[in-house]
């Protein structure tokens, strides 16, 4: 009887991830394909990927420090922190 307890459990819980794990995997419908409707929208640019640093070691720090310079000093922080 116990045993037959732990193997209903057991189904109930791969049941229950199954479904979790379907929706997470399922892909996203985009709003106008959900509603139908047909424009001439532009996708948006996605930013250019930076090369991976060459060299040597110590010129590949540079490298990665200067372009973590450039994205702080691109994007301001707000006042109110």
């Amino acid at each position: 009887m116990k045993s037959m307890f732990s193997l209903v459990g057991l189904l109930l819980v791969l049941a229950i991830v199954g479904v979790l794990f379907k929706r997470q995997t399922a892909p996203v419908a985009h709003p106008t394909q959900a509603t139908g409707a047909q424009h001439n929208a532009v996708a948006p640019i996605a930013p250019a990927l930076p090369s991976p640093p060459t060299g040597t070691p110590q010129q590949q720090v540079d490298q990665v420090k200067k372009a973590l310079d450039q994205a702080v000093q691109s994007r301001p922080m707000p006042d109110n922190l």
